[in-house]
Parts: C-alpha cells; structure tokens; sequence
C-alpha cells in the first residue's frame, strides 16, 4: 500500500494545523480556567463571609438572651429578698435570718464548726476566742 505525495503533505498539514491550533487555544483556555477559578474563589469567599455574618449574628442574639435571662433571675431574686426581709421585720431581721441559715449550712457536711463567729452587742464578732493551741 503506497500512499503518494499529496497523502504526506495532507498529513503534514494536517499535524501543522493541529499543533497552531492547539497553541492558540491553550492561552485561551488557560484564561477561562483562571476566570473560573477566580469565580469559584470568590463564591467561597462570599459564602465565608455570609457564615461568619450569621456566627456574629447568633452570638449576638445569645448574649442579649442570655443578659435578659439574668435581668430577670436578679429581679426575682431581689424580689424575694424584699419579700422575705419585709416578713422578718426589716433588713437587720433578714440578715440575721441568713446568718441563722448560714450556720445551718455550714454544719451539715461536719466541717465548718471549728470557730464560730457571734455577733456581740456592738455587731462585731469575737474572733476565735479561746481558740485551741495546735488547731
């Protein structure tokens, strides 16, 4: 099988044509990949960017909940100390009250009863009076 001359210089041009083809369309698609890839970087980006919003924003909204929250267990409770204080004649009958249950706490577990503190007439305590040597 013999090819003639014109099959060769086909197949030249042909190979010519292929290979000036293919270096004007690598430049060329070299450009769209770049315009891609920016595009989709930038997509991340915005996306990012909206997450981040949307972080900043929850934050926000859990600490105003959480300030509101504590507004009003701090009113509640102002509420029932008032309450309380009021039913025990006054301020000085509500602390003597706590100190009252002070005590109770602190001698449930067993510890706490070493040194008692009593407030005397002047409202000052006596401090650790006729504390053992060595304890």
């Amino acid at each position: 099988m013999r090819f003639g001359f014109g099959f060769g210089l086909a197949l030249v041009i042909g190979a010519v044509a292929i290979i000036v083809a293919a270096l004007w369309a690598w430049p060329t698609y070299n450009v769209y990949q770049a315009q891609m890839r920016g595009k989709a970087e930038l997509a991340r980006a915005e996306q990012n960017r909206k997450i981040r919003v949307f972080e900043a924003q929850a934050r926000m909204d859990s600490a105003k909940l959480n300030a509101q929250a504590e507004i009003a267990a701090a009113q509640g409770v102002a509420q029932a100390n008032r309450i309380i204080a009021e039913s025990l004649g006054g301020p000085e009958g509500y602390l003597r009250w706590r100190y009252i249950e002070m005590l109770n706490e602190t001698g449930r577990d067993g510890k706490g009863r070493d040194v008692i503190y009593v407030p005397t007439e002047a409202g000052l305590p006596i401090l650790e009076a006729g504390k053992r040597p060595g304890g």
